[in-house]
């Protein structure tokens, strides 16, 4: 064994750093992705996250009390204190623009 060692320890600790960077790239672009599928609000004055889900009630499937949980573990807040200017993460998914519809729009009123 130590014999393999000594020939191959660039090959397998590269393969091995390999291994761990691909690893850590998946994992962060998945994080990233995950961010991006749900909808960012800017708090306004007055708002809680109560008055937010009902504000989006027709956009999510949760019930008020699971928005409000999923919302503070997401946005890591403790108890519904939020301040006018907090940007949070919601479980609303973003709208996507279909670009075909778009291009198709746009070719026709030419």
């Amino acid at each position: 064994m130590k014999k393999i060692w000594d020939q191959y320890s660039y090959a397998i600790i590269l393969v091995v750093l390999s291994f761990t960077a691909t690893l850590l790239l998946l994992f962060s672009n998945h994080t990233n992705a995950a961010n991006n599928e749900y909808m960012t609000v800017t708090v306004q004055e007055g708002e809680s996250l109560w008055l937010l889900s009902m504000k989006y009630e027709e956009n999510h499937q949760f019930s008020s009390n699971e928005f409000v949980k999923w919302v503070e573990k997401k946005n890591h807040i403790n108890g519904d204190r939020i301040m006018p200017g907090d940007t949070l993460i919601i479980p609303v998914i973003s709208e996507t623009i279909d670009l075909s519809t778009e291009l198709a729009s746009s070719a026709d009123s030419n």
